[in-house]
């Protein structure tokens, strides 16, 4: 059988990550991804370590699409994204509001072109209001949504910027659900609709549940409770961290029995997870004691065996090595010509009914240009003139 996107186009105008990781999905998927790329290149071709224009980021979130270099100033290069949104199912694009009107694609004159079409806006702040204009990267939206908030220093208590791009991942997650939940409601006989998508919208929806569970009751006697996880902290071992959490009373018990700590359990300080909240700092003090004798592995295996949520930290460099990490096949090393061996992660969701396969490989720039303007219907010299004008480029990266 096929993969569960198979027979879907999507058209991919956005840039960076929120919309390029989402159409990834979708192209690990089966979608055939279309991304149109400006002369220039996508901004992460050149973000992190490098071959070429082949960047590590680049690779995780493109790959299995591919890559047409167009000129959307040229008024050519208008036709010809006509042409590819005519038996288009999707566009994604990320623009600034209002930049998709003013190349002349409004979401009016898109379903002139195909009524048919999805197409998916991703905006940072939204496409009204006081900050609708603005430019956008996802350090603001940590800052806006209450992510820096959410993750204080420990020391200073200071709101603190997440060392990843969170925001624009969730954001990325949260579009390809919306986009194939609307290619599912347009049915065999139905139109497309739009879909505006914020970035803040998305993290807002994404930290709320427990993160900001004390902003949720407006009315009534509700108490507010201590912040979620204010005092979740790693344990060290002897030769490592692990994390080990137990708010159930049988998975309290467990611990205390795995350590040789019994009486723990009727202790009247820790029988409940509220008296266990209470003295979290006494607790600590005996348990941190214990594990440190220990090497991490046996703790770990030991606790887990015993019905102990438990895992090692793995630093960086360990995640490839990791027993269950290499169980799961969850990183792939592939081959490509000029690059070499490239591990990236495999698609996290597995269809049954669909045969596994390795990813496709990330386009270099303009790597299908000329491919996709052949199935256009453009000849060779049409072709030639396109590139010869700057209308299309076309790169050759052949090893």
């Amino acid at each position: 059988m096929h993969a569960p996107l198979h027979g879907i186009r999507i058209i991919d105008l956005s840039a960076v990550v929120s919309g390029p990781m989402a159409t990834g999905i979708l192209a690990d998927q089966g979608a055939d991804v279309i991304k149109i790329e400006p002369p220039k290149g996508d901004l992460t071709r050149v973000i992190g370590p490098a071959q070429g224009d082949i960047s590590a980021l680049f690779a995780s979130i493109n790959r299995g699409k591919r890559s047409l270099v167009l000129d959307l100033k040229h008024t050519e290069g208008k036709a010809i994204l006509r042409e590819l949104l005519a038996g288009a199912d999707a566009l994604v694009e990320n623009f600034r509001p209002g930049a998709l009107d003013r190349l002349g694609f409004s979401f009016e004159v898109l379903q002139q072109i195909n009524p048919r079409l999805v197409c998916l806006s991703i905006a940072g702040f939204g496409y009204s209001g006081p900050m609708a204009g603005y430019r956008v990267y996802d350090p603001v939206i940590q800052a806006v949504s209450g992510f820096a908030d959410a993750h204080p220093d420990p020391e200073t208590g200071e709101p603190r910027l997440l060392q990843t791009l969170l925001c624009d991942k969730i954001t990325a997650l949260t579009a390809a659900q919306a986009l194939t939940a609307a290619l599912l409601a347009r049915g065999p006989e139905g139109r497309g609709q739009k879909i505006e998508l914020s970035m803040l919208d998305a993290a807002l929806s994404f930290l709320w549940p427990e993160a900001l569970y004390n902003h949720s009751f407006l009315d009534g006697q509700a108490a507010a409770a201590p912040e979620f996880g204010a005092n979740q902290k790693l344990w060290q071992a002897a030769d490592g961290w692990l994390a080990l959490i137990t708010p159930q009373n049988d998975e309290f018990a467990a611990m205390c029995r795995t350590l040789g700590v019994p009486e723990l359990i009727t202790d009247p300080r820790f029988v409940s997870i509220p008296q266990r909240r209470q003295h979290q700092a006494e607790l600590r003090a005996l348990i941190e004691p214990l594990l440190r004798t220990e090497p991490v592995d046996a703790l770990v295996q030991r606790l887990g065996d015993a019905g102990v949520p438990v895992g090692r930290v793995n630093h960086k460099h360990q995640l490839a090595h990791d027993p269950q990490v290499r169980h799961n096949a969850a990183l792939v090393e592939t081959e490509q010509a000029g690059l070499g061996r490239l591990r990236t992660p495999r698609a996290a969701a597995r269809f049954g009914a669909a045969p596994a396969h390795q990813p496709a490989h990330a386009p270099h720039l303009g790597e299908h240009t000329r491919e996709l303007l052949a199935e256009l219907g453009r000849s060779p010299d049409a072709i030639a003139q396109l590139l010869a004008t700057g209308v299309a480029q076309a790169h050759d990266h052949r090893a």
